[in-house]
């Protein structure tokens, strides 16, 4: 899954938190990182239902292999909604300020 966001920072010029001090290049976009984050989610879902298909199903599946896909999914997850959350809280602060 691709989301493209248009980031004013990354066009501009400004540096980000996310750059090396040493690195030079293109800088890393909020944008980017959160595509990262999304995709990286997705895969370690789709691991832990592959895992739990795979014991449910009678394969050659260790528990403890299941159950540690299961957790890196569902703390990917809520990392995931947090950001989601904060970004959201700042939105909506951002709309209720008075101009």
């Amino acid at each position: 899954m691709s989301i493209e966001i248009s980031n004013p920072a990354a066009s501009s010029g400004i540096i980000t938190g996310s750059e090396d001090a040493g690195q030079s290049g293109s800088a890393k976009s909020p944008a980017d990182s959160f595509g990262q984050m999304l995709d990286e989610t997705a895969r370690n879902l789709n691991e832990a239902d592959r895992s739990i298909l795979e014991a449910n199903t009678g394969g050659p599946v260790d528990l403890h292999d299941v159950m540690i896909a299961m957790e890196k999914a569902d703390i990917s997850l809520q990392t995931l909604v947090q950001v989601r959350n904060k970004a959201v809280d700042a939105y909506d602060k951002i709309m209720n300020m008075q101009v």
